[in-house]
């Protein structure tokens, strides 16, 4: 501490010594001032007359600054003691500050915030009460405008090479669709939505996202689930206010011509397949021999037939003898006559009936796993 000496510019009465400020930091001009004048100019707290937060009525998301922000607020009141704090300021030679907050609700769209101050300035404590007016302006952000609008950029077609998609197929590509885009909305993209998902057309679902980096997101994942490749189309739509051009893009998620639990024959005389997987290679299981099966490629171009049938079609018959360990005698299911057939290494000696699958005149067992 040292004397600042002299006298105040204001009154003219002598002024206390004041602590030397840091290094290099300018001493205030207030450091001139008595007390008694230097807090009659003193502001404590600089608030405003009244605050008005911008809040989408449909998500709730804040608009703050030039951009709308999700704060997860869990009600009007949460967003107004928010808006207040950013509001308010404390002055900067106060310290040990306190403060609190009463939030008054006076109608839908209006709180009045109380609002209590305590700090010490110049050894001195200071406290001032305030209220803050909040209005909550209710309007639509850019994101749900989009999504009531219809906006899309990019459309997702889920497709198989040669068939339709299965149930099981479309409804698990949609949940990988909704799961992915539910996790970049929970990162905080706010540019990630799903406008629409048609599930009408025989051929596979069509799922409408928001931008073109997602549509090629979710195909993608897709293919990796269920193998098979992607195509997009791009289409010219619109020029933005730089001029430049802006795309839609359809990308076609095309699945493989197989899938697991499918009989088909290879063509090559051993006999049929069942099919374990054509993600990538097309593998499955001799019907036989129970011998594995495999087949490089993702069924495209491969010596294959249209599939005989799938697993789900079998039907239960009876074992009527196990001749040797290449060769059973079935009943023919539909004719019920007794019938000697390859006998695969999956089918159990002790077996009283075994799942069958007919391709015209031929009986194969199935297996219970693929």
């Amino acid at each position: 501490m040292t004397g600042s000496g002299g006298f105040c510019p204001e009154c003219g009465d002598a002024v206390a010594e004041r602590p030397e400020p840091r290094p290099g930091a300018p001493r205030a001009d207030s450091d001139a001032l008595c007390d008694r004048c230097y807090f009659d100019e003193f502001d404590f707290i600089d608030a405003p007359e009244r605050v008005q937060v911008s809040v989408c009525g449909r998500c709730g998301a804040v608009h703050r600054g030039n951009r709308w922000v999700d704060v997860g607020a869990v009600d009007y009141t949460d967003i107004a003691i928010d808006a207040v704090s950013e509001a308010l300021s404390v002055h900067i030679d106060a310290d040990d500050v306190e403060w609190g907050v009463e939030p008054e609700q006076v109608d839908e769209t209006t709180i009045r915030m109380h609002c209590t101050f305590s700090g010490i300035v110049r050894e001195t404590l200071l406290e001032e009460e305030l209220i803050v007016p909040v209005r909550i302006a209710k309007e639509v952000c850019d994101r749900c405008g989009r999504i009531a609008g219809g906006y899309y950029a990019s459309i997702v077609q889920v497709r198989a090479d040669g068939r339709e998609p299965s149930d099981e197929e479309a409804a698990e590509a949609i949940e990988i669709a909704e799961s992915y885009v539910a996790g970049k909305e929970a990162d905080g993209d706010r540019e990630a939505f799903i406008t629409e998902i048609d599930t009408d057309d025989d051929a596979g679902p069509t799922i409408k996202l928001s931008t073109n980096k997602l549509g090629q997101a979710v195909a993608n994942r897709i293919t990796d689930r269920f193998g098979g490749t992607v195509d997009d189309h791009p289409t010219l739509v619109t020029e933005d206010s730089d001029g430049n051009e802006v795309y839609r893009v359809t990308f076609v998620a095309r699945l493989p011509k197989y899938t697991a639990g499918d009989v088909v024959d290879p063509g090559d005389g051993e006999g049929p397949v069942l099919v374990r997987s054509a993600h990538n290679n097309l593998t499955g299981r001799r019907l036989t021999t129970g011998d594995p099966y495999e087949a490089s490629g993702d069924g495209d171009g491969l010596p294959t037939v249209d599939p005989i049938g799938h697993r789900r079609d079998a039907v239960e018959t009876t074992v009527v003898t196990v001749e040797d360990e290449h060769s059973i005698q079935l009943l023919d299911p539909d004719t019920y006559e007794a019938k000697t057939v390859a006998r695969p290494d999956f089918v159990d000696s002790d077996a009283e009936t075994v799942p069958v699958l007919k391709d015209g005149g031929d009986v194969y067992i199935i297996p219970e796993k693929t």
